[in-house]
């Protein structure tokens, strides 16, 4: 093969494991399930969590932009994360690791077990980034991307909107948005990211790559192959609609306002 030049190091990202959770879609109206303990998912459309194709596109901007070698998209869960993955190969991403979890142990999968299995595949796969959605619709929870970067002992940059990769490729730049505006931080690599709303627009697939997707590999594993230990932390006691918004009244005039306010409302 050809020499390498003392020197002159190569100025990329090996790869990087994208997350691509399979989630209802987000203009279904869900409904809670008759037990209570979850929500109806039988024959509701599902698709990829928002989040997550904000995090799959960076991930491809950065390998076409010479950043980045390769980007492998991992999801966990039934059958059907198959087409999710599918999704993500057909934007661009180069191979998926589908980690086959089903039924009851599926329903309870929860973000610590999520975070152990990227933990085992970031070491297993070598990689230099995990980039995830900052949270997924469904469960709103916002702890991956956090548990992960715990367990790796890597730096963690959340909620991005803006992500640079330093020309040595050994740090990154990356803008958060926080409660107060944006915050620059520097977090040296190997390093997990969590995508947040305004860090590009997805890309939709085009059929030449749709046909390209279904030559691309897809490793299925199972959290067992990994060595991990999937039982819940938690255990749900009962999901309920919320509320619904009772009908406001009309006021005559501001006495009667402040008095409703005083007396009824009970806030001044």
């Amino acid at each position: 093969g050809p020499k390498s030049v003392p020197g002159k190091r190569k100025m990329s990202l090996k790869r990087a494991l994208v997350g691509c959770k399979r989630v209802i879609d987000y203009a279904v109206k869900v409904r809670v399930a008759p037990d209570g303990l979850g929500v109806v998912t039988q024959g509701v459309k599902h698709s990829m969590n928002p989040f997550d194709e904000i995090a799959v596109e960076e991930a491809i901007r950065l390998k076409e932009n010479k950043k980045l070698d390769e980007v492998v998209v991992v999801s966990c869960g039934p059958k059907e994360c198959s087409e999710t993955i599918k999704t993500a190969l057909a934007m661009g991403a180069d191979r998926g690791i589908h980690v086959l979890v089903e039924g009851p142990e599926y329903e309870k999968l929860q973000p610590l077990a999520v975070a152990k299995i990227f933990a085992k595949l970031a070491t297993e796969e070598d990689a230099s980034l995990v980039v995830l959605g900052k949270q997924a619709i469904d469960d709103d929870a916002n702890q991956t991307t956090q548990m992960l970067a715990g367990m790796l002992d890597w730096p963690q940059a959340t909620f991005a909107s803006e992500v640079e990769l330093s020309a040595d490729a050994a740090s990154m730049k990356i803008v958060r948005e926080i409660d107060g505006g944006l915050e620059t931080i520097k977090v040296s690599v190997p390093a997990v990211i969590s995508a947040d709303l305004r860090l590009n627009e997805p890309r939709f697939a085009t059929l030449p790559n749709i046909m390209k997707a279904k030559k691309k590999k897809v490793d299925q594993k199972s959290p067992a192959d990994l060595g991990v230990d999937i039982a819940p932390r938690i255990e749900v006691l009962e999901v309920s609609d919320p509320p619904v918004r009772q009908a406001g009244i009309i006021v005559e005039s501001v006495d009667e306002l402040v008095d409703k306010l005083k007396n009824e409302a009970k806030v001044l």
